[in-house]
């Protein structure tokens, strides 16, 4: 008997967003009376929901527990040494690369801007509570000092920040100081004795663990969420949105394949002492393994069996630098988390200053720490920078479906991102032994 094969989730998820929008075409064009119309949104719209609050649910476990581990395992300088500290500096400074180029990308063609007023009142309308709250949230987030944003993230009660990380009244931190808190924790964490924090260490792996577990099952869920969410966007305002959408998914590939061919050639060129053609060429299998599986994680044996039979690079360099780089060292989703961010203000009209601009790029680098390198990880993460400049988390639903292709291609950038991180490594520590081996012979 032959085996029904499974269809693959990105595959459905797809599927969903093409029957949800074609769903919502045709109920719009036959002309339903406006009673029969609201029915059939109010049966649909809970699906929508259900799927959004289970991505929701995930947000202060995920990001406090993946925060926490990551920075722990890149902040533990006494074991690491030299290695660890450069790793860090090369990732923060990479990130904050990508990170502006995403900002500089939206700033400059404003995709979200172009969305029709009524697609826009439709938006304000379906968030009501929540976009009321953001408006307010925004226009105070704008009268901020410097002193007043620093103050605030540092929490005073981490566990009322993480209650009131979703209450549009709340005053406090919020996510952001929930944020600095793990960011703390984890410091802390890796400056007291291994054998001591062993309990922990795990305790947060497996929470980290069973997370990630409950994001599978949101993503079980994201083909009829998508197709609900889409159906009642159609509904509203037609197919209007789908132009602003493909605006928005045109320019996180070009800002992904700039970062890709711009940034790490420079890298790899003029730091790695490394030829950017031949260097990518060997990647080959690491990219096409990183794109089918959408893992950071999943990519990682290939990664690290590439980095040392291809590329040459000693097997200790590639086993931490990889390893780490597969959960902190994260460009590409840093990259698109900026993207996305200022695409959803747009859509609300929500102006940044550009000290939110900034704010923006200093939460996705740190997010791209503490991002899960599975399927879908970013997303939770994404609503945490949403919520803290003032933008109803709830509007992450509206980039999901075209979510995956993305997935996808920002997985190939984290991926490469690490191997390249791996052979500056690589390059800056045989230099290093060669200007000591010089200097004892002069000794």
């Amino acid at each position: 008997m032959t085996k029904v094969k499974k269809i693959a989730l990105h595959t459905r998820i797809l599927a969903g967003m093409g029957i949800g929008v074609l769903a919502g075409l045709i109920v719009k064009q036959i002309g339903l009376e406006p009673e029969t119309l609201s029915t059939i949104i109010k049966w649909v719209e809970p699906v929508g929901q259900i799927f959004l609050r289970m991505v929701f649910m995930t947000v202060i476990p995920l990001v406090f527990a993946a925060l926490v581990l990551g920075i722990a395992e890149i902040g533990d300088l006494k074991r690491v040494g030299r290695i660890g500290v450069r790793l860090l500096i090369y990732s923060l400074v990479v990130s904050s690369i990508s990170v502006f180029i995403g900002i500089a990308l939206v700033d400059t063609f404003q995709p979200g801007h172009s969305l029709s007023p009524e697609t826009r009142d439709y938006l304000t309308e379906q968030f009501q509570e929540n976009s009321e709250a953001a408006s307010v949230n925004a226009a105070i987030a704008q009268e901020r000092t410097v002193g007043d944003i620093l103050t605030n993230i540092v929490p005073k009660n981490p566990l009322a920040d993480m209650v009131g990380a979703f209450d549009s009244s709340y005053t406090g931190g919020g996510l952001l100081a929930v944020m600095f808190f793990a960011l703390i924790f984890g410091i802390a964490m890796a400056s007291v004795d291994e054998e001591k924090t062993a309990t922990l260490k795990s305790f947060l792996e497996g929470m980290y663990e069973v997370v990630i577990k409950i994001i599978g099952f949101a993503m079980q869920l994201a083909p009829y969420g998508v197709a609900a969410l889409l159906f009642n966007l159609t509904v509203n305002v037609g197919a209007s949105f789908l132009i602003v959408l493909l605006k928005y998914v045109l320019i996180v590939l070009g800002g992904l394949a700039i970062h890709q061919f711009v940034t790490y050639s420079i890298v790899l060129k003029f730091f790695a002492n490394r030829n950017p053609l031949d260097f990518f060429k060997k990647s080959t299998e690491v990219i096409l393994t990183a794109f089918s599986t959408s893992s950071s994680n999943a990519t990682l044996p290939t990664a690290i069996s590439v980095s040392i039979n291809k590329l040459n690079i000693p097997k200790p360099i590639a086993n931490f630098v990889l390893t780490i780089g597969s959960t902190a060292n994260q460009n590409g989703t840093a990259l698109f988390e900026g993207i996305t961010v200022l695409f959803l203000a747009q859509c609300f009209n929500i102006e940044l200053s550009l000290l939110s601009q900034i704010t923006v790029v200093f939460l996705a680098i740190l997010a791209g720490i503490g991002t899960a390198g599975v399927p879908g990880g970013s997303l939770p993460v994404i609503v945490t920078i949403l919520v803290s400049i003032g933008v109803p988390g709830e509007a992450i639903g509206l980039i999901y479906g075209v979510d995956r292709i993305l997935d996808m291609s920002r997985t190939v950038l984290n991926v490469t991102g690490d191997i390249t991180a791996a052979a500056y490594i690589q390059h800056v520590e045989e230099k290093a032994d060669f200007e000591n081996l010089i200097l004892d012979k002069e000794l």
